[in-house]
């Protein structure tokens, strides 16, 4: 998408191809929000594969529902979640293979709880996606203050169990980074 201003942001098709999703895969997107990457995911696992869009927003979990109905997205499956809290993800103990979190991470308040939880849901080996903000831009995504940098996150996903894979582009004012579980 283009901004006013001519600056280019993330493009679930190009972001996504960098997540290396296959036929079949069940994949988490934690934060969903009003769907960005829910068409681009549920093409990628195709009619094999599963697609949970998770929210806290009650209203919008009903809304993924209806535009997931809408658009004939069979293996899309919105769910309400709570991420900072223990078994606030209804989704199994390592029944994930990918987990994405898109511009969600400077949100969350427990980031350590949150980490735990959704690492609960992925399986050893499985592959995390975290895409955020490098900055406060024109007023857009999150106050300076709540930045955090690609080391912050690398950090912090270390200690917990993940191993640092790669960066990827992201789009502009944006880092992608890759995680495995260990």
């Amino acid at each position: 998408m283009n901004t006013p201003i001519g600056g280019r942001f993330v493009i679930p098709e190009v972001v996504a191809s960098h997540f290396h999703i296959k036929e079949g895969d069940t994949v988490a997107d934690f934060g969903a929000g009003s769907g960005f990457f829910m068409k681009t995911l549920s093409n990628a696992v195709g009619e094999s594969g599963r697609v949970y869009v998770c929210e806290i927003q009650k209203a919008l979990v009903e809304k993924l529902g209806e535009q997931s109905r809408a658009q004939g997205l069979h293996n899309i499956y919105p769910i309400w979640c709570d991420l900072e809290e223990p078994e606030g993800i209804k989704i199994s103990t390592g029944e994930l293979d990918v987990a994405v979190l898109v511009n969600t991470l400077f949100l969350i308040e427990d980031k350590e709880a949150s980490i735990k939880e959704m690492s609960r849901t992925l399986r050893s080996g499985g592959n995390f996606f975290v895409v955020d903000w490098t900055e406060s831009f024109a007023g857009m995504g999150p106050q300076p203050g709540h930045v955090m940098s690609s080391s912050e996150v690398t950090a912090l996903f270390e200690s917990n169990g993940f191993v640092f894979e790669r960066e990827y582009p992201a789009g502009d004012h944006h880092y992608g980074l890759a995680f495995r579980k260990a």
